[in-house]
Formats: C-alpha cells, structure tokens, sequence
C-alpha cells in the first residue's frame, strides 16, 4: 500500500500550507454569524461584536503578513526579490503599512457608528492601527529574548 503525502495528495498539501488562516477565518466567519443574529444591546452579542474585530485582527495577521512587507519590520516577510523602479521598491518595502492604513482609512470613512455593524467596524479599524503601530514600532525597537527581534 502507498503512503500518501502532502507531495502526492494536493487537498493535504493545500490543508498544511493554509490551515492556520482557513482556522481564523473559520473562527471569524463563526462570530459574524452569532453577531449577525444577536441582539448588540445584549452581553452575548457585544461579545460577539468585539471578538469578530479582534479575529479579523488575527486573519489580518495571518495573511497580510504572509503577502505585505514592510522594510526593517520583524512582524512582515522577508521579499523574494529587488522590483525594477524606485516607486516600485518604495511600495514594495512599505505595502504592508500602505496596505493597513488604506483599508483602515476607508473603512473608517464607509462606517455608519450608529449602525448594528458600526461598533464593529470602530473596533476592526482599532484593530488595523494597533497592527499598524506593531508593524513600525518594531522597525527600530527590540525586545529581549522575543523571537521576532532577533537581537
């Protein structure tokens, strides 16, 4: 009998090289159910208002740092190569900042506050500058023994 492995079996393959975002998001997409058919005046469903901004957070996360980068930031990935163009290398080295203050911007801008959905979007938006201010504070501070400050 033949073993299967992720090389020889593409939906493994698949599950292995994403499982961590497919997770998230599964996790997300469970609290926009709740909250879509909660009351937000309850517990319950303010709960589940604050938990969808905190796992977009983490989806964000996940899959902004795996495409984005941002020059001298231990939160982004590392670029597979130098594009042609200095505009090109400046976008580049800084798409993972443009990325979260353009989609933070305009959600803030499209968000009705008096709106079920508009507590939600003001606490996604403070998710997306809190990732934001990770991203750059970590261009030039450290912490000791952290992982991810490589110092």
């Amino acid at each position: 009998m033949k073993k299967t492995t992720a090389r020889n079996n593409p939906a493994s393959s698949f599950l292995q090289n994403h499982g961590l975002s497919l997770a998230a998001t599964g996790v997300l997409l469970s609290w926009i159910i709740l909250y879509r058919f909660g009351d937000p005046q309850t517990h319950w469903g303010s709960f589940f208002g604050n938990a969808i901004a905190d796992w977009t957070g983490v989806v964000i996360t996940v899959i902004a740092t795996k495409y984005f980068y941002e020059i001298g930031s231990a939160e982004s990935r590392q670029p597979s190569k130098i594009p042609p163009g200095r505009i090109a290398e400046i976008l580049r080295d800084h798409s993972l900042t443009i990325f979260l203050a353009l989609t933070g911007v305009v959600l803030y801008i499209k968000m009705d506050s008096e709106s079920k959905w508009g507590q939600v979007v003001g606490n996604i938006v403070s998710e997306w500058t809190q990732l934001l201010g990770l991203v750059l504070l970590t261009k030039r501070l450290i912490e000791r023994r952290s992982k991810e400050s490589q110092r």
